[in-house]
């Protein structure tokens, strides 16, 4: 069964993990069995963390996706119709969720480039979040600001990823925060632990060496945002082998890993 549909309207350079301040408990965890990953946009997830949603996926992790905003702007050519490369671009990462075992991929369909950390924005995250109960939430790194590389510092990426950090804590988990979603049923929920992708400050890596194929067919789905496809696949093999060398294994995926009160 694939990745199923559901619309709402309304990296950067190679981390450089420290063998020596590693332990086992930073590489390795049990499986969690509920996960969202929210992104600004569409590929965003694939770029930061399709392995590790692959590797959860396979083993038995339900993994949904939550898209802030179409991208309908991530193509640099005035003769398309915003209309028609949000359909593009929705296919896209519905066609890469699927590769990668996701349940529910979920657009909220906000401008995209005009991502704001909104009291709307947070109250749609806070919606999904109590509606999915995810044990892991992740997300790009609020934390983020690499001005030598424009493509981390994203102002939409910098954006959903604050509103992220403020509907973990302590919005979802606190009735107080946006009361009317209890008349819809939707309970208090605390999430246990985010995991930041792209991250400049890494303090967790997945090994993803036996779903690394996934993770570039996952990639590679997003045919309008790839100029030379075999360049992207070169450059994706080429990073995570890097930081996976660094680890003992053959490919591996960093985040920053957060436990949030509960």
């Amino acid at each position: 069964m694939g990745a199923r549909l559901v619309v709402v309207s309304s990296w950067g350079k190679a981390e450089r993990p420290n063998p020596e301040i590693m332990s086992w408990g930073e590489f390795l965890m049990d499986t969690p069995s509920e996960v969202l990953v929210v992104s600004a946009h569409p590929d965003d997830v694939d770029f930061g963390c399709a392995g590790t949603v692959a590797l959860w996926s396979r083993a038995g992790a339900r993994v949904n996706y939550l898209i802030c905003t179409d991208g309908e702007k991530g193509v640099e050519e005035a003769s398309y119709r915003p209309q028609e490369i949000r359909a593009v671009r929705r296919q896209e990462q519905m066609a890469a969720a699927r590769v990668v075992g996701v349940q529910d991929v979920v657009f909220l369909g906000f401008p995209d480039g005009e991502l704001e950390n909104s009291q709307g924005l947070r109250k749609e995250l806070v919606r999904w979040i109590r509606k999915f109960k995810p044990q892991v939430v992740f997300c790009q790194d609020p934390a983020n600001r690499v001005f030598e590389n424009p493509y981390v510092s994203h102002r939409d990426h910098r954006m959903a990823a604050e509103a992220v950090f403020d509907a973990l804590y302590p919005a979802c988990g606190n009735p107080n925060f946006f009361p009317e979603l209890l008349k819809e049923g939707l309970e208090p929920h605390k999430v246990t632990e985010a995991f930041f992708f792209g991250t400049n400050t890494p303090n967790y890596w997945q090994d993803i060496s036996s779903v690394m194929e996934l993770k570039v067919q996952a990639v590679l789905s997003h045919k309008s945002q790839l100029k030379d496809p075999c360049s992207t696949e070169k450059f994706l093999l080429q990073r995570f082998r890097e930081i996976g060398e660094r680890l003992g294994v053959m490919y591996a995926e960093p985040f920053r890993r957060l436990l949030l009160p509960l």
